[in-house]
């Protein structure tokens, strides 16, 4: 399993490195089927903020739903301890459930996409590439930056659109319903309560105000 780390307006010591790896490593009995581990580390340079001046994600890429967890801290260690114990956690509920849930099963049907097809449009400037693929973006001469990156994206249920939220530790979750092929985003309300926005494609559609 491939390990990366990678800072964010801090350098990263060698020391740390070989730290992360020590730690990661011994997840391997719960993310077996886990190709790489991406690790980023964020400093907060804010005095204001320093009882969380280190952040550090991490994120679990292979064959099943990207499993991610983040932590802050006053030192990048405490932060990696925290993560990691998050991590762990999600790791061990995708494991029970691939168990729990492991029975043939009928493929859906992939969703009519020919209406969804993005138009191509220009891209602005300046723009940069970030380490975990994203495409931040700066408007004109403003300090507006907005953060662009594209998932792959396979139909699901409403229940496994859940259940990935979860695991990435998001109070959303963009997918495609596999029922009506729709877009949707799940997201996160109060308590244990959800709710699902689905987006009509169709030319004909009416725009509506939409109430979360």
């Amino acid at each position: 399993m491939e390990i990366t780390v990678a800072g964010r307006h801090t350098d990263i010591p060698e020391r740390f490195r070989e730290h992360v790896v020590d730690k990661l490593a011994k997840l391997d009995s719960l993310a077996p089927r886990a190709q790489r581990i991406d690790v980023e580390v964020t400093h907060e340079p804010n005095p204001r903020q320093a009882a969380a001046a280190e952040r550090v994600e991490l994120t679990v890429i292979g064959k099943g739903p990207v499993i991610r967890a983040e932590a802050c801290a006053d030192d990048r260690y405490g932060a990696l301890d925290l993560a990691i114990d998050k991590l762990t956690e999600r790791l061990r509920r995708a494991r029970d459930r691939t168990k729990n849930h492991r029975r043939n099963t009928v493929a859906p049907p992939p969703p009519n996409t020919a209406d969804l097809t993005p138009v191509p449009q220009p891209e602005p400037e300046p723009v940069t590439r970030t380490a975990d693929g994203a495409v931040e973006i700066q408007l004109g001469d403003s300090p507006v930056i907005i953060r662009e990156k594209t998932h792959e994206a396979r139909p699901m249920s409403v229940d496994d659109a859940l259940y990935e939220m979860e695991l990435v530790g998001h109070d959303f979750f963009l997918f495609v319903d596999a029922d009506t092929g729709q877009p949707s985003v799940a997201y996160r309300r109060r308590g244990w309560s959800y709710g699902v926005i689905k987006l009509d494609v169709s030319t004909t559609a009416v725009p509506q105000e939409v109430t979360v």
